[in-house]
């Protein structure tokens, strides 16, 4: 026995950093399942299916918010406060969530740790350590700031049961989950009856946008404005991820307020003034960038809306977030790239900055295996339930791959194979399909050889 923790020791030393991303994250999911099937955590007291329970772990730890029943209706407060600690361990991230909380019991951090925190908030080694302080710090206060402010509104109406209620939608949505417990007003309503409520929606916007805008972003934006008008510096210019991510975030949002309200504006949005109207288009715009709440019936949306919300849960939050998709920068050289190749230019230029071009391979390599995973489970779930159409599908499968969370009542329908699909596109969709390949392709000492091969020329388009 101590020759085999010496071994196991050294094989995990051996082990590329984002392989040990990828199977923690599986590992939370099944000691999360694992919890959830027991009959301590379902509120009539009797065991859940072993997939209903893995799917509402996935779902959890993949911060996505399909649920196959109503989490305030089946779950008990022990069943949700365990579907919390997946949604808040899932959304930092374990490695961050573990590491930060190793350097506040200040324990040593070595190089290996070092590099799979980076690895896991996209950062760099170096400044490892004070980013996953500052993310630790600015989670939980944005978290703590949210459920306040929610609490004035739920705590006057539902007494002490609003204070869960604040806390759990608070954490929920910073880490873009989109998971609810106000079942107990009527099952799967999540925020439509608070649709003309400004406090409660614009809170819960605001907590979803943070979150979604990755952790080197708040790490930067507080050291370049907050950080230097603290110490009386004069505040620097943001980095250029930070710049993309921002601007990018910015027009989204803008454009799928503009879109939704154009296209719901006579049917889902129909019974509101104009004001209310704004409110809840801008929302939805919000929960389309991987949140999953809704204060609007999904369901009866137009097939023009669903698919205009598919193009936004694809594209995602930003990288090192809460959310997923393929994310905001991703789209954004794929953007860039095809704009220069229509010009004839060699480089991909943004913001007079030349893109390398492995990051455009990259990003066409995500555009890809993202597409065949919407396609492929879409595919599956209009096979094995004729009931769905094909936007319902797409719709359902995007959310899923997008880690967004909303359904037009698709979720609770699924058949056993499509909820297995759905699973593995939540699962890929939350640690990036590059990210999963490289987990089960790097090796070890493996370096290229170094060898110059002659060009090969091929006619495309």
């Amino acid at each position: 026995m101590g020759e085999e923790i010496p071994s196991l020791k050294k094989k995990l030393k051996g082990t590329p950093p984002v392989r040990l991303i990828v199977v923690s994250f599986l590992l939370v999911i099944l000691t999360g399942a694992v919890l959830l099937s027991l009959p301590v955590t379902a509120r009539a007291g009797a065991p859940t299916p072993v997939l209903d329970a893995l799917f509402t772990s996935t779902s959890a730890v993949c911060v996505t918010g399909l649920v196959l029943f109503d989490t305030w209706s089946h779950w008990n407060l022990f069943g949700q406060v365990v579907i919390l600690l997946l949604i808040q361990i899932g959304g930092l991230g374990l490695v961050t969530f573990t590491t930060g909380f190793s350097m506040l019991l200040r324990r040593k951090l070595g190089f290996r740790g070092m590099l799979l925190a980076a690895e896991n908030t996209a950062g760099s080694v170096i400044h490892v350590k004070r980013l996953i302080k500052i993310v630790l710090f600015f989670t939980f206060s944005c978290e703590t700031v949210g459920a306040f402010l929610l609490m004035l509104r739920f705590v006057p109406r539902y007494g002490l049961h609003g204070m869960w209620i604040s806390l759990f939608t608070a954490v929920s949505a910073y880490c873009n989950a989109g998971f609810d417990v106000m079942g107990f007003t009527a099952p799967g309503s999540s925020l439509t009856g608070y649709v003309n409520d400004p406090l409660v929606t614009l809170t819960v916007a605001a907590l979803i946008v943070t979150g979604g805008l990755g952790f080197v972003v708040i790490n930067d934006i507080f050291s370049a404005k907050i950080r230097t008008r603290l110490d009386r510096q004069r505040p620097r210019v943001l980095q250029f991820h930070s710049q993309i991510v921002l601007r990018t975030t910015l027009l989204l949002l803008v454009a799928g307020t503009g879109l939704f309200l154009i296209c719901e504006n006579d049917n889902t949005l129909n019974h509101m003034d104009l004001g209310e109207k704004l409110n809840a288009a801008f929302f939805q715009s919000v929960t389309t960038r991987t949140a999953g709440f809704n204060t609007v019936d999904t369901a009866s949306e137009r097939d023009l809306t669903k698919l205009i919300m598919v193009f936004f849960m694809f594209i995602g939050a930003s990288p090192a977030s809460t959310g997923g998709g393929i994310k905001t920068t991703t789209f954004v050289v794929l953007v860039t790239a095809v704009t220069s190749v229509m010009r004839g230019s060699d480089d991909a230029v943004v913001l007079k900055r030349r893109l390398d071009k492995f990051t455009v391979y990259r990003s066409l390599a995500i555009l890809t295996i993202g597409v065949l995973v919407v396609i492929m489970t879409a595919g599956i779930i209009m096979t094995t339930n004729s009931a769905t159409n094909g936007v319902d599908a797409l719709f359902e499968a995007t959310s899923a791959f997008g880690t967004v969370g909303l359904t037009a009542n698709v979720t609770p329908t699924l058949t056993t194979v499509a909820k297995m699909a759905v699973i593995c596109a939540m699962y890929i969709g939350r640690v990036g399909p590059v990210s999963l390949g490289l987990a089960f392709t790097l090796r070890k000492g493996r370096s290229s050889s170094g060898t110059i091969l002659p060009e090969g020329k091929i006619v495309v388009g």
